[in-house]
């Protein structure tokens, strides 16, 4: 399973009980970063660096790579397309989480226009990527799911990660300088308030709530239908 975000913390905040849930089951979990958050108002980018390795290694990632796409100006064309079918080659994902569909911030929509691009893009074999000098085959994701940021978007399905919330919460204050804080100091951004990260809790509770237990993760299947073989992995909440 592998996630995209456009900034590093955006993986954290929207799917990282996700990741560390599978990465519990014995799955293989990373992270690729798009941008290095360059524009972001608060820390610098060497502080992103080191908080994004700090968070990594509360999730158990096996993979944590920065692209190095310009934050704020990146854009869907073939350069950063090859970019990200070189990663997805690379990491052989069979699962592919991706930033909102629509969202306050613009990167975000545009990163998950990118990430379904190179996708489908990377299973084209006449597309060539070398890396130390060595051909890397066609791969393409078997799903493509955008998870839900800051607009709030009515998902397709939710992810139960109550087991996996504390570490998730403990992964988003790696970034110090981004979030609330008592000893870092900076200019007060949007997600800067000690309210933000109780937003954060509130939208998993919420998302918890629709399914029946104490916190979620939701996620959007635009592209396709999930097939079940059989109703055994369900969490059925009580029928109201």
């Amino acid at each position: 399973m592998l996630a995209f975000a456009a900034h590093p913390d955006d993986a954290e905040l929207s799917c990282s009980g996700t990741l560390l849930l599978h990465k519990q089951k014995g799955w293989t979990t990373g992270i690729v970063d798009l941008t290095r958050g360059e524009l972001g108002s608060r820390g610098s980018v060497e502080q992103r660096f080191e908080e994004a390795r700090k968070a990594s290694e509360i999730l158990q990632l096996d993979i944590r790579e920065n692209l190095g796409l310009a934050d704020g100006f990146f854009e869907n064309n073939p350069e950063n397309k090859l970019k990200l079918i070189t990663a997805i080659r690379q990491y052989q994902p069979d699962i592919v989480l991706c930033p909102a569909l629509k969202d306050r911030h613009p990167d975000h929509s545009r990163a998950a226009e990118l990430v379904k691009d190179a996708c489908f893009l990377s299973g084209l074999s006449k597309i060539e990527t070398i890396v130390d000098g060595k051909a890397l085959s066609a791969w393409r994701p078997k799903k493509v799911f955008n998870y839900v940021q800051d607009q709030y978007m009515e998902p397709d399905f939710i992810i139960d990660i109550s087991n996996q919330f504390e570490d998730k919460m403990k992964s988003v204050k790696a970034y110090s300088t981004q979030f609330y804080s008592d000893t870092e100091d900076g200019p007060q951004t949007y997600i800067s308030s000690e309210n933000y990260l109780n937003q954060v809790t509130y939208r998993n509770v919420m998302m918890g709530k629709k399914i029946g237990v104490a916190y979620g993760e939701g996620f959007i299947c635009k592209h396709s239908q999930l097939g079940l073989k059989d109703l055994s992995c369900m969490i059925l909440p009580e029928f109201v």
